[in-house]
């Protein structure tokens, strides 16, 4: 126990004390008794710091700790924003409340809702598990000044997170997520905040009252609301929540938009905060997409739709004529966007918002409609920034917005990625295909031939979930920041995008120029023949994530450019995967 406890930084050794000295339940206390026996660092990694809020929140592993997801960080992260609210003066104040399938998940958002209860703000607990966008959907519905949804997303089950929506229904940004931590920061002994009972008048249930709002929102923004109604039955879909929150609402929209014609995966249908069929419940890994795939050509069905445990990301399968082709997520936003500029009434003001590591095949197909295509820093949030200030200011007007993580949100009902619309637009757009005998592959290829071969890769560079490989990927960010390379393959780089500094470098030519983004540490290098290389940490794993994207000309045979392109991507994404180790 003392060499165990003398391996310990002083300021670490002084807050682990706190913690078994406190008020602290038993189990917490025990817990950190262990691993200080077992393993020193870990304890070093629990308490070196405070989650912080990143892209997606506040996230991290559960467990005991002031650097860990545990009822006690939850009390403090509500107390933070109750005492924010309260600090703004914002009369009458409430906030809703949700939660998805992962371990502790209602545990922390009960935890949460007493804690605002005690500072005398109502807050709408929703009674049973529903997903991000239903979240933000209902912050908006009831007019509330914030929610919170006790989420991971699509991390594996070690993790859970809170994330903090503003009155627009957009997650947190400057100053308030700002606000929200420093009023975190300032509460010192976790164990002495204060909760109201669970049964306090302050804490209303939510139910299926939201759910009939939200699908009555979402159902004027068909497309081809009568080919729905008529045709849906005709495609078959396979349909499964990877154990998370999505049961509870894609079936209902797929069968409001006409799609009645779905199984879902039984072995994934019951929310299970362990995930015991997959790794991760993430539709992005080829893997968690198995048992789907099986089930699609077992039912010779024409897609396979899976969404993560809270029901902000999706993946699609398509069956082409009995050749599986997992679409990804640039494949999946372009021919969402082709389709609904095809129906759409195009005006002026029309816009496609997108992250800036998104495919550029967007912006050559908003070219050719004659609509405009915005950049956003990577982060959903700044997509519903952008849409709350046109609501205010009519400057543009919202048509879709995009990640290529698989987050996709149609219309103005909310200000997060919602794989429940995405679910049933991509129904909409497999229907419309397959009346032509073609499935989403075609539609894809059309596209190729019409704009070009747009191929975009992803690669993670991972470091160690630990002080020490935080540190470790922010060292090799700053030595390809510093000392870039001139070339790679060959390929000159001929324009870089420093986020971080501000700057945008014509290497050519040698200007400067302003970028008008907020400051990120992001790096993108522009080369020869349009290709296209982002380079940017992941704001709550401890990853660089790395993207290119290669374009061939559209006068080029398709599954030539296609294999062209994924073979050069594949050879860049290795060569700076070792510029980074």
């Amino acid at each position: 126990m003392g060499k165990a406890l003398s391996a310990l930084p002083k300021e670490i050794e002084v807050t682990v004390n706190q913690w078994l000295s406190g008020a602290f339940d038993e189990e917490t206390k025990s817990a950190i008794r262990e691993i200080k026996e077992t393993s020193p660092e870990k304890v070093v990694d629990a308490f070196y710091k405070r989650l912080e809020f990143g892209t997606g929140g506040m996230r991290g592993l559960m467990g005991p700790g002031t650097n860990r997801m545990n009822k006690y960080t939850v009390r403090a992260a509500a107390l933070g924003l109750a005492r924010y609210i309260k600090k703004n003066r914002i009369a009458h104040p409430s906030v809703v409340i949700s939660y998805d399938s992962r371990l502790h998940s209602k545990e922390f958002a009960s935890e949460a809702a007493r804690v605002l209860a005690q500072e005398g703000i109502t807050v709408h607990l929703f009674e049973e598990l529903r997903p991000v966008p239903i979240v933000s959907f209902a912050v908006r519905h009831k007019k509330a000044t914030a929610g919170i949804m006790i989420t991971a997303s699509h991390n594996p089950p070690e993790y859970n997170g809170f994330k903090v929506y503003w009155s627009d229904g957009s997650q947190v940004l400057p100053p308030h997520d700002k606000g929200i931590v420093s009023e975190v920061t300032q509460i010192e002994n976790l164990d002495e905040i204060a909760l109201a009972p669970a049964d306090s008048p302050l804490i209303e249930s939510l139910g299926s009252e939201i759910d009939e709002a939200y699908l009555d929102a979402i159902s004027p923004l068909q497309s081809t609301p009568e080919v729905n109604l008529q045709k849906g039955e005709e495609l078959k879909i396979v349909y499964t929540p990877l154990h998370g929150a999505g049961v509870t609402m894609v079936p209902k929209a797929l069968a409001m938009w006409g799609f009645i014609n779905q199984s879902i995966v039984q072995e994934q249908s019951v929310p299970d905060g362990t995930f015991p069929t997959v790794v991760a419940p993430n539709p992005e890994i080829a893997s968690t997409l198995k048992l789907g795939i099986q089930q699609l050509l077992e039912q010779n069905a024409d897609l396979l739709l899976a969404t993560d445990a809270d029901s902000d990301r999706v993946g699609c399968v398509v069956n082409h004529a009995g050749t599986i082709h997992i679409l990804t997520g640039n494949e999946i936003a372009a021919i969402c966007v082709e389709h609904l500029l095809e129906h759409a009434k195009v005006n002026d003001k029309m816009c496609v918002v997108k992250s800036m590591v998104t495919t550029e095949l967007l912006r050559a197909i908003t070219t050719y409609w004659k609509v405009d295509c915005l950049d956003v820093l990577t982060g959903f949030k700044y997509i519903g920034q952008k849409m709350t200030n046109w609501e205010k200011s009519g400057e543009k007007e919202f048509l879709f917005g995009c990640e290529e993580s698989f987050g996709y949100l149609l219309g103005t009902y909310a200000r997060d990625k919602d794989a429940v619309i995405a679910c049933a637009l991509l129904a909409e757009v497999a229907l419309n295909a397959k009346l032509k005998n073609e499935t989403l592959v075609d539609c894809l290829h059309h596209l190729y031939k019409k704009y070009g071969v747009y191929r975009s890769h992803l690669k993670s560079v991972n470091f160690e979930e630990s002080k020490a490989g935080r540190e470790a990927m922010e060292k090799a960010m700053k030595r390809l920041r510093d000392a870039p390379p001139a070339e790679i393959l060959g390929s000159k780089i001929v324009r870089t995008d420093d986020f971080l500094t501000g700057q945008q470098k014509n290497l050519e030519s040698g200007e400067v120029a302003p970028l008008d983004f907020p400051k990120s540490n992001v790096l993108i290098f522009h080369l020869e023949g349009g290709i296209k290389l982002t380079i940017r940490p992941s704001g709550t794993e401890p990853k660089i994530k790395l993207y290119v994207e290669v374009r061939d000309e559209k006068d080029s045979p398709v599954d030539l450019g296609i294999e062209h392109c994924d073979v050069l991507a594949k050879d860049f994404l290795d060569t700076v995967t070792s510029l980074l180790q």
